[in-house]
């Protein structure tokens, strides 16, 4: 079993490995031909135009515009829902919340993308009078809503891991049960509660169909009070253009090369994700050997 699992751990680190050498042997000489920087901090995207304008930035502030309101929409109330599930939910209530998070994180994105089209896209229209619906403030909130599982599920088992001997110590002590919940258990798991943060940012960024159904795919720079107008994401612009795209031409790697700007993005997210992991374990460890040393001064006392 052990040369199993060791293999199966090589064919994970070899298809990555290979994602890795795809993208970046393709995209990094498209980078080179149109210049690092015409492509990462250029306005305009016209691959049909002569000469070709290859600029991602628009669609760079795009994916930063939708994933940071995907944050102020869904990483808040995910924590609040989790709080819930985990400290204060009624057991019946409960078994019916937790497949109800389990369903939502099954359903495809297409389908949000469906519920967003008939039903967001109306609704911001007729509340703000605009033309159309399609905007940063709609996908923001669409996919606020899909992170929902992800955040509520990573950080309510972060809230059950912190040790009840803190809640019944401050109940002790005369607090009431929430300020107990949000003074000291939430702070307690708070490497985990942002470690799931940050998993949801990483199912934003990632996220493409349901994008692409919403905001609007205007390849046009936008600032941030600009959220009711379109624009158009990373992963939308990579597959809006791929089946057109003549192979190997320039058009063609610099949407490989976009690819590798938002596989960047993820490698930066996962990298934070680690580094939150490193910090709790770290505290973790510290904290046993203070208890241990404490332990270890008292009963020399009592001796």
């Amino acid at each position: 079993m052990r040369v199993i699992f060791f293999i199966a751990a090589l064919a994970s680190i070899l298809s990555v490995a290979l994602i890795c050498l795809f993208l970046f042997a393709q995209g990094i000489p498209a980078m080179s031909e149109i210049g690092v920087f015409k492509f990462l901090f250029g306005e305009v995207w016209k691959p049909n135009a002569d000469p070709q304008q290859l600029g991602i930035l628009p669609m760079i502030l795009g994916s930063v515009y939708i994933t940071g309101g995907a944050i102020i929409v869904g990483v808040p109330i995910g924590i609040l829902v989790s709080l819930f599930m985990a400290k204060m939910c009624p057991k019946p209530l409960y078994r019916f919340l937790k497949p109800a998070m389990n369903l939502m994180a099954g359903i495809p994105s297409v389908i949000y993308g469906f519920f967003g089209m008939t039903v967001l896209v109306p609704l911001v229209k007729d509340i703000f009078g605009l033309p159309q619906g399609d905007s940063i403030l709609t996908a923001s909130v669409l996919l606020g809503i899909m992170i929902l599982p992800t955040v509520i599920t990573i950080a309510e088992t972060n809230l059950r891991a912190v040790p009840q001997e803190l809640y019944e110590g401050a109940v002790a002590l005369g607090a009431s049960h929430e300020r107990a919940v949000f003074k000291i258990v939430l702070p307690a798991a708070r490497s985990g509660v942002l470690a799931a943060a940050v998993l949801g940012v990483g199912r934003a960024v990632g996220e493409t169909m349901a994008v692409r159904m919403v905001a609007g795919n205007q390849t046009l720079m936008r600032m941030p009070y600009d959220f009711l107008k379109g624009v158009r994401t990373l992963t939308a612009n990579v597959i809006m253009e791929m089946n057109y795209a003549v192979r190997g031409s320039l058009h063609d790697r610099s949407l490989i090369a976009t690819g590798v700007v938002l596989f960047v993005f993820i490698l930066i997210i996962n990298s934070l994700f680690s580094m939150l992991n490193a910090d709790k374990k770290e505290r973790t460890r510290k904290k046993r050997i203070t208890q241990s040393g404490s332990a270890g001064e008292e009963g020399g006392e009592a001796r």
